[in-house]
C-alpha cells in the first residue's frame, strides 16, 4: 500500500469523506515551490503509514470546487479528514519530523 493518490472535485467525496480511515488531503498547484518541497515527504508518509492513513493530492487549479468548499487560501495546505470532517489543518511546507508530530494522533 502507500504512495499518494490523486483526487478531483468528482472523486473527493467518495475517496476522502467516505473513507473508513483518516485521510490527509494535500492542496497543491504546479506553480507552487513549497508544494514541490512537501510532496516527497508526503510520499514517504504515505508509504510508511499507508495502513493507518491515506494521503491524497488535490490540484487546486484543476479542482476549484473542493478548495473553495474548504476555504483554502494558501498552499501548501493539508487537511486531515476523519469521519467526513476536517479534524486538523496544517498550513505551509514543513519537514517530515514536524509533519509526523502534527499527525501523531492519526498514525
Amino acid at each position: 500500500m502507500g504512495a499518494t493518490k490523486v483526487v478531483t472535485d468528482q472523486t473527493f467525496d467518495e475517496e476522502v469523506l467516505k473513507s473508513d480511515k483518516p485521510v490527509i488531503v494535500d492542496y497543491w498547484a504546479e506553480w507552487c515551490g513549497p508544494c514541490r518541497m512537501v510532496a516527497p515527504v508526503l510520499e514517504e508518509i504515505a508509504s510508511e503509514y499507508g495502513d493507518k492513513i491515506d494521503v491524497v493530492k488535490l490540484n487546486i487549479d484543476e479542482n476549484p470546487g473542493v478548495s473553495q468548499r474548504y476555504g483554502i487560501m494558501a498552499i501548501p495546505t493539508m487537511n486531515v479528514f476523519s469521519g467526513g470532517e476536517v479534524v486538523k489543518q496544517i498550513v505551509g511546507a514543513k519537514p517530515k519530523s514536524a509533519l509526523l508530530r502534527e499527525l501523531a494522533e492519526f498514525i
